[in-house]
């Protein structure tokens, strides 16, 4: 006789305490002498099935892998699987030689008929969680949207059944405002507020008096208004439940929640804090204030990476960005070329120009329209010639358009070319603050190899640089740069200002 496992489940444990588990075991167990099996372990389970992760499906999973039975008997397919990952791990067992029983289920899940069948059945069970799912959350949706909360009410409230509102505890609803009250007078923290809470003859429905996290979730959940809101998705809808507290209340206890959760400022503000990583394992190079002098070190053992000080990182950074100064002439030949080349590639005209044909269209549509009144012309010809003169009108409309972003865009170039003109100076006359934020617009996979600073251009540099065709990192040479030509470098130096 072949020895195999049982495996009943319940979807929830309310539901385990009725009959239904006995009853799987009972079909079970019929099932089993019907076929000479003999049932050698049990395994009972109050989980849903819709979501992988049930431990005691996995434990049996993993006794039938090191085939401590032959196999198992389950009393129907969905009560094995509602999800497809693990009803795929019940076709591993199976393709592993391991025998599969369902108890209410006539069918041969080694046969390819048998097996089909249980894996249609497995889709419709599947199918049937999801569809409940969204029949669910539609029915929690409308009801949201009626102002009326689907869930178990927050302390001060009262539960009065489905579709129906809640109500005001008279009991723990005085809890709740004083809550609200001492924490606004900006006097409390979270500790000694439930501290103080515990004190008085306040508690919860259960019972118990309040904790730091109750009281925590309770001033930040605008119930107590009238409001419903959503943890999960951040939806808010009108309640129709009587508030507890005034609007001007939660706002004030808001604020002094705001201003306790306000960050600490760092103890030591160093220039480089975050910004360069160790060249040879990756690790931070962390900022340590020695003898007046700031360093940065890499602290993972054995790393062949030295201390560099900050000083001394910052004159090599000057000398990096020195690479990239630009000259007057270089930046007023990148100014006329990209004005240039985005007037000649987008057909741009004179300003004065597009407002003469637009008065000269608008002229012609009102002397059309005279012509249709004196039947000089037929209302086809009339909406024809119309139809003309509005594309007209409104290809003009867009050249004044164009010209208006034209203008937007020149000016970002300007400040754009300011910036690049010399990035050294930049940043020399900077505060600690613009420097950190220069270097990081400006560089990128910055790091300390051993004594070396390792600086790398950030994309929009390097594009630059490329368009000019200076060698990355080259020395400055006397001799003219190469430029590439007009419509390759306009549509280059166009992304730039663009990002």
């Amino acid at each position: 006789m072949k020895t195999c496992f049982g495996y009943v489940r319940v979807s929830t444990a309310k539901q385990g305490e009725g009959v239904s588990l006995e009853a799987q075991q009972e079909a079970i167990k019929a099932f089993a002498s019907r076929h000479d099996i003999i049932i050698s372990k049990w395994f009972e389970e109050r989980e849903t099935a819709a979501k992988k992760g049930r431990p005691i499906f996995n434990r049996m999973v993993s006794e039938l892998q090191q085939r401590k039975a032959d196999g198992v008997v389950i009393h129907k397919i969905d009560r094995s699987a509602r999800n497809f990952a693990d009803w795929a791990r019940i076709g591993d067992l199976a393709d592993a030689g391991i025998d599969i029983h369902f108890a209410n289920e006539s069918l041969d899940f080694r046969s390819r008929g048998g097996r089909l069948t249980a894996d249609i059945q497995a889709v419709i069970a599947a199918d049937y969680v999801r569809n409940l799912r969204e029949e669910t959350i539609k029915g929690m949706k409308g009801r949201l949207k009626q102002g009326l909360y689907p869930f178990k009410a927050p302390i001060g409230y009262l539960d009065n059944g489905g579709g129906e509102p809640k109500t005001v505890d008279p009991l723990t609803a005085p809890m709740v405002r004083e809550v609200f009250e001492r924490y606004a007078t900006g006097n409390y923290s979270l500790r000694s507020l439930t501290a103080a809470m515990r004190g008085t003859n306040h508690r919860k429905p259960c019972g118990t008096p309040l904790t730091k996290s109750s009281i925590s979730k309770m001033l930040v959940n605008p119930f107590y208004i009238g409001l419903i809101r959503i943890q999960s998705t951040g939806e808010t809808y009108q309640g129709v439940h009587e508030p507890i507290i005034p609007v001007s209340l939660f706002k004030q206890a808001e604020a002094v929640r705001n201003g306790r959760e306000i960050k600490k400022s760092t103890r030591h503000n160093f220039l480089f804090r975050g910004l360069f990583r160790c060249g040879n394992c990756s690790g931070a190079m962390i900022g340590e204030l020695q003898k007046g002098n700031v360093y940065y070190r890499c602290h993972v053992k054995d790393c062949p990476t030295k201390s560099m000080r900050e000083d001394e990182m910052l004159d090599r950074v000057y000398r990096y960005l020195d690479r990239f100064t630009l000259t007057r002439n270089q930046i007023a030949r990148l100014r006329k070329r990209f004005v240039e080349g985005m007037k000649a590639k987008s057909g741009m005209k004179a300003k004065h120009a597009v407002a003469f044909e637009l008065q000269k269209i608008e002229t012609r549509l009102s002397s059309l329209t005279d012509k249709l009144i004196d039947g000089v012309i037929p209302d086809e010809v009339y909406q024809v010639k119309k139809t003309e003169l509005l594309m007209e009108q409104k290809r003009y409309q867009n050249m004044l358009e164009n010209e208006e972003r034209f203008g937007a865009k020149v000016a970002q170039l300007d400040k754009f070319l300011e910036l690049a003109k010399s990035l050294s100076l930049q940043c020399k006359s900077a505060c600690n603050d613009q420097k950190r934020e220069l270097l990081v617009f400006a560089t990128s996979n910055r790091a300390v190899r051993e004594k070396e600073l390792i600086l790398e251009p950030s994309e929009w540099l390097s594009g630059l640089h490329d368009s000019l065709r200076v060698p990355d990192g080259g020395p400055h040479r006397a001799t003219p740069r190469t430029f590439l030509d007009d419509n390759e470098f306009c549509d280059e130096l166009r992304r730039l200002v663009d990002r």
